[in-house]
């Protein structure tokens, strides 16, 4: 079952002359989440839909139509079991739906590394996002935020999901390698 939430940004606007025009545009992002044993043999592979977020959405505006201040890098957080994402979570402790999964050996969460920007799409398969699992755990989702600190509650929370399959279980020595596609496109 692959769940598909998409979130809508519109934009309006009157011409003199008395006609509307109306731009839609549609942000989505794509997650394929891999799970290797500590011998690198393949575990099992999830793949789902991204709810972005108001504050995802607010400071994709915030950016690029205002002008502010740029946030330059992004990072990646896994959830604990069956995470609930709501429109208004943010990062800062206003997420009741889910917890951040912290058994990984990296000291901040994973950075995403973007490759080039086409067709309306940016991803990072070329490098996907690595977590090396140090103890038993239940993941059920995963995130994104502009803030490394593994656990921290600062940063704008761009948005996340649950796992289409639902919860997996993951042990020390697996490595999760998280993809995600980022895009944009007109409705």
């Amino acid at each position: 079952m692959i769940h598909r939430n998409k979130q809508t940004v519109l934009f309006e606007s009157n011409l003199i002359a008395g006609g509307d025009i109306a731009n839609k545009i549609t942000l989505e992002n794509h997650w394929i989440v891999e799970c290797y044993d500590e011998n690198g043999d393949f575990k099992w592979r999830d793949e789902f839909d991204n709810l972005v977020v108001t504050s995802g959405l607010n400071d994709s505006l915030d950016k690029h139509l205002k002008g502010s201040g740029y946030t330059a890098a992004w990072y990646l957080g896994l959830t604990d079991g069956t995470p609930t994402f709501a429109a208004g979570d943010t990062i800062t402790g206003s997420h009741a739906g889910w917890v951040e999964v912290q058994d990984y050996s990296q000291a901040t969460r994973p950075q995403i590394t973007f490759g080039a920007v086409a067709a309306g799409s940016v991803s990072n398969s070329a490098s996907p996002s690595a977590f090396s699992i140090t103890g038993t755990a239940t993941v059920g989702g995963a995130f994104m935020v502009s803030e490394s600190t593994k656990g921290g509650a600062t940063g704008i929370l761009y948005g996340g999901a649950a796992f289409a399959e639902g919860d997996r279980a993951v042990v020390s020595g697996d490595t999760l390698n998280v993809t995600v596609t980022c895009t944009a496109a007109a409705a």
